[in-house]
């Protein structure tokens, strides 16, 4: 079986548990990470140097970074339309999925850590205005891919929407402006009757 390691509450494990309940795999998941500790342990360690979370071990096989083990799933494991059929759309579900760790990743997580993990006192005010801009022109650019097709590689979910649309959920829930994206919110409301999406994405940020 499938084992996952890492807590439910980390975006990254979010995105590796959703990808596995839209391919309806059983999977076996370790707490590590947080405050349940262990990263640094030489067991972890043996398995993944980087010392982050997730890790997935399948058949032998050992992977971290999320991104990678959200492609690995859709890949390899049955044929329920996470990695798209058409070879164009594989590529543009591809370049989402690196663009989501490129471009609005770094905005998003400093908007994360300020918003939601820093007491109001000692917060970067300057430093969230400019994430916040940072994330607001991203969701932009994808508002206009957007308002072309229903989801990021063209008409049906697949692997390139799990990583933006964990990174969507945080957006809405933060207590910030944002500019005018409907077909960003259109899409994200689209994700929102995902029962997968609605188990392991819209929880409580910790």
């Amino acid at each position: 079986m499938l084992k996952i390691w890492g807590r439910k509450n980390s975006i990254n494990v979010m995105k590796v548990l959703w990808a596995c309940d839209e391919l309806g795999l059983p999977y076996e998941r370790v707490e590590v990470g947080g405050a349940f500790g262990g990263l640094k342990e030489p067991e972890y360690l043996a398995m993944n140097p980087n010392a982050r979370i997730p890790t997935i071990e399948d058949n032998g096989l050992v992977l971290w970074e999320s991104n990678v083990i959200v492609r690995y799933l859709a890949g390899s494991k049955g044929k329920r339309g996470l990695l798209p059929a058409d070879g164009h759309a594989r590529w543009v579900a591809e370049q989402w999925m690196e663009w989501q760790q490129t471009t609005l990743h770094a905005p998003a997580t400093k908007l994360f850590w300020q918003l939601v993990r820093t007491a109001p006192e000692d917060r970067d005010l300057d430093g969230i205005e400019a994430a916040r801009f940072g994330c607001g022109e991203a969701w932009t650019l994808l508002d206009a891919v957007l308002a072309k097709s229903d989801f990021l590689a063209g008409a049906k979910f697949s692997m390139a929407d799990i990583p933006l649309g964990a990174a969507a959920h945080r957006w809405y829930a933060f207590d910030i402006e944002r500019p005018e994206t409907p077909h960003v919110r259109a899409w994200y409301e689209r994700l929102c009757q995902r029962p997968p999406y609605q188990t392991h994405i819209m929880i409580p940020m910790t």
